[in-house]
């Protein structure tokens, strides 16, 4: 199957929807048993059907079994109530104290944050590398080093990764592979076909679609899941119904919706570009971007995410260009239907790298509003910014 039908597909097996579009919302607690005898048998093998409700019921399962398909060549998924908390369980399945975590330097700030503040005190050592460093990753690697995290592009700065480099240098060397996939979704990058060992989303982006639930996964490859998994149940970790559900029915329109966000993304960057009051674009679909040729070998679209550098100018110049947008909201989070714009500071979350650029950065993400309509919103916006410098 296509990608396309792949997502309409995935996750509808007939003992779970029986006859049903959608699969169903189970909400459970306490499953009842015939008998002891089934109680127990089902007891012994509590990740096979029904057991309990933490271990999830055919509505979750649905969603997990779809973003499997998504990967071909994965062994299974499993789900988490956030995104942050999905990087949490990928690095914790593959760590223990004593390790080393290689961490890219553009990573997510809440991604540095957890190694800070939950690793470090576990007796974890990360050590950050520059986003661009491709095979050299080699070089870093050392007795200690169990896992390097990847996140492509980065979600601040864009850099896109030679992960199928870095994947097979750490497979020779027996070192675990954490990718954030949330910028592209396995529907553009493939992260277990490229040698990814756990690949993570953000679910309540682009899979939910709609900015109203909070979903995160990780998919792993063969001999990845089993681990993972223990983990998962060991802590308790449960994704409401309610949010799983919510996961399935945006991955049906994912294809549409990304082909639009791609669409109007691109529209807007390249508008974006031309304009005299823009130093520079980071879009990994423009040539220039930091890592555009692995883009254009690795991946088969771009989303609606990327950044632009205003041409001089402070915080109060940037501030009036956004505050007086009328299409993009201001906040937190991206890959639903609605335009964003937030304003972003990457120099101060460097450590192995420098970040350099001529003024301020925006960071947009495209939404599923006409492409024109954004740009004069953002030409106003200019204008604003200008007069503010």
């Amino acid at each position: 199957m296509g990608p396309a039908t792949q997502l309409v597909a995935g996750g509808r097996r007939a003992e779970w929807t029986q006859g049903i579009v959608n699969p169903p919302v189970w909400r459970a607690s306490t499953v009842l048993f015939d008998s002891v005898a089934a109680m127990r048998a089902a007891s012994a093998r509590p990740n096979d059907g029904l057991y309990y409700g933490r271990r999830g019921t055919p509505t979750q399962w649905a969603l997990a079994d779809a973003l499997t398909a998504l990967e071909p060549g994965a062994e299974g998924t499993m789900l988490y109530p956030s995104g942050v908390s999905a990087v949490a369980g990928a690095l914790l399945s593959v760590l223990k104290s004593g390790d080393e975590l290689l961490m890219v330097d553009s990573a997510y700030e809440p991604t540095r944050a957890f190694c800070r503040t939950v690793l470090t005190p576990m007796g974890v050592t990360t050590r950050f590398y520059d986003p661009t460093v491709g095979a050299g990753i080699a070089d870093l690697i050392g007795d200690r080093t169990a896992a390097i995290l990847m996140e492509s592009p980065g979600s601040l700065t864009f850099e896109v990764q030679d992960v199928p480099a870095i994947c097979a240098v750490a497979r020779a060397r027996g070192v675990a592979t954490v990718l954030d996939n949330t910028w592209a979704t396995p529907l553009l990058f493939r992260a277990i076909e490229k040698g990814v060992d756990l690949t993570v989303l953000a679910c309540t982006k682009y899979i939910v679609g709609h900015s109203d639930a909070m979903l995160g996964s990780v998919t792993a490859a063969p001999g990845r899941f089993g681990g993972l998994r223990d983990l998962v149940h060991a802590y308790g970790i449960h994704v409401a119904p309610d949010d799983a559900y919510l996961g399935s029915r945006g991955l049906r329109t994912l294809a549409v919706r990304m082909r639009q966000h791609e669409a109007g993304g691109l529209a807007v960057a390249r508008w974006l570009a031309d304009q005299p009051q823009v130093a520079r674009v980071v879009h990994p679909a423009l040539p220039g971007c930091p890592g555009h040729a692995l883009w254009a070998r690795d991946f088969s679209g771009a989303s609606g995410l990327f950044g632009f550098v205003l041409a001089g100018g402070d915080d109060a110049a940037r501030t009036a260009l956004i505050d007086g947008l009328v299409h993009f909201g201001i906040g937190y989070s991206w890959g639903g239907y609605e335009s964003l714009a937030i304003p972003v500071d990457p120099a101060a979350l460097r450590t192995a790298t420098r970040w350099t650029a001529d003024g301020p950065m925006v960071r947009l993400h495209i939404g599923l509003e006409d492409p024109a309509d954004l740009i004069a919103d953002l030409a106003a916006g200019l204008q604003r910014y200008a007069r503010a410098r």
